[in-house]
């Protein structure tokens, strides 16, 4: 290929701010005040990571899509997937809710991509083994993927089965002696094209109620193939599996908790919250990199910060990010006092991945036509907001809880 002349005008790189000792530009109401020190010392030492380690290589591996491995043991080296089990050095209790959202956010606000690999291991794998299996079975599985040791997919989305898959699901579980024997089809599963362990949700042929399964990744039977070709989180690994004959052993049916969808069920609810730290961190990514761009810009004879349009721009994002970020935390504060619900988490993610839409076409307008290439990086938001905006339950699919809750009359088809 030609190489340019020297002399070639560069574009402006926008870059996000790392620095472990200063805040997040875009927290400009300083919600990160309500962390504790020691929260912030944790927060802040991701920071360093995200800065050193994962941003330089995002974006080749978004072009590639290929999921950076040698990230896993980075993320391994923090010893943050135990924090919501209180698991990991000198940890004997939970971290807070609100807390795991702020680094949801801080990972999203890096790559969405990435995140969402965070929150699958940590969030719905771990979720499920802790809230749907027995003491011995959190005690076989929890401590190795805690220390990442053990990576975890969760398989519950089908290919004719998507917000409905939970009644209409078409995957079985049959008893036969001491086994299960699992048939169907899975589709959308990230983590799983390197996951060790995938949970698996089936229908049992014999009581009607669906139940997790914990499936090593090399169980005969079980085809996992990379779906190529996405235009959005093209890190995240995302497979479909085809279960034929799979048997497990009945040690490995998560039977504790109530041993059904509704495990599950509790699960997806702090999930969804994660969710929407998820579109939170996404959207502050995007506002810094357009505010770091129009800095840099100059057109008509000075940076582009210095006009009213654009400037607009910059406080609607903000706005966005703000009420947003808002949002995210009051649901988290719901949620550490026992006292949040489906409703709050679906609004949180309905609220949040909407205004994350509109943040992120404000950054590609300010950013102009720059703005769909990777160097500028908001690109890449850009085409990962789209799928953020639906997964953990879409946009109709969460006003539809909230309608139900409000009015007291659910208007789901069934």
């Amino acid at each position: 290929m030609p190489e340019l002349p020297s002399d070639f005008p560069a574009l402006p790189r926008p870059a996000l701010d790392l620095a472990p000792d200063r805040d997040a530009v875009a927290d400009f109401f300083d919600y990160a005040d309500l962390l504790t020190d020691d929260e912030t010392a944790t927060l802040r030492r991701l920071r360093s990571y995200l800065g050193e380690d994962v941003a330089p290589v995002v974006e080749n591996a978004w072009e590639r899509a290929e999921f950076p491995m040698q990230l896993v043991k980075g993320f391994a080296d923090l010893d943050l997937a135990g924090l919501p089990y209180g698991l990991g050095e000198g940890r004997t209790e939970p971290a807070r809710r609100l807390f795991l959202g702020f680094l949801h956010a801080e990972i999203a606000r890096v790559d969405p991509s990435v995140n969402s690999f965070f929150g699958i291991h940590t969030g719905l794998a771990m979720g499920s083994v802790h809230a749907g299996g027995t003491e011995e079975q959190r005690q076989r599985w929890l401590p190795s993927m805690a220390r990442m040791e053990t990576i975890g997919a969760f398989g519950l989305t089908e290919p004719d089965g998507g917000s409905d898959v939970a009644g209409g699901m078409r995957t079985t579980a049959r008893r036969d002696g001491d086994e299960w024997v699992l048939d169907g089809d899975k589709r959308w599963i990230g983590n799983a094209t390197f996951a060790d362990i995938v949970v698996i949700w089936a229908r049992d042929l014999e009581t009607n109620e669906v139940r997790g399964f914990v499936v090593p990744r090399d169980t005969e039977g079980m085809t996992i193939a990379k779906i190529e070709g996405k235009t959005a989180l093209r890190i995240v690994q995302n497979a479909d599996i085809a279960l034929r004959g799979v048997r497990v052993p009945d040690d490995h049916r998560l039977s504790g908790g109530t041993g059904t969808f509704d495990d599950a069920g509790g699960v997806l609810r702090l999930t969804r919250g994660n969710a929407s730290w998820g579109a939170v961190g996404t959207q502050m990514g995007a506002y810094e990199l357009a505010l770091s761009y129009a800095l840099q810009r100059e057109q008509f004879g000075r940076p582009i910060a210095g006009f009213q349009l654009m400037q607009e721009l910059l406080v609607q994002m903000l706005g966005n990010v703000t009420a947003s970020l808002g949002m995210a935390v009051r649901n988290a504060q719901l949620l550490d006092a026992g006292r949040g619900s489906d409703a709050h988490s679906a609004l949180a993610k309905e609220f949040c991945a909407s205004r994350m839409r509109e943040t992120v076409a404000w950054a590609r307008q300010l950013v102009g036509g720059n703005g769909v290439i990777l160097g500028n990086g908001v690109g890449r938001y850009f085409a990962d907001a789209e799928a953020l905006y639906s997964f953990e339950g879409t946009r109709e699919m969460n006003t539809l809880i909230v309608g139900k809750a409000v009015t007291g009359h659910s208007a789901f088809v069934r």
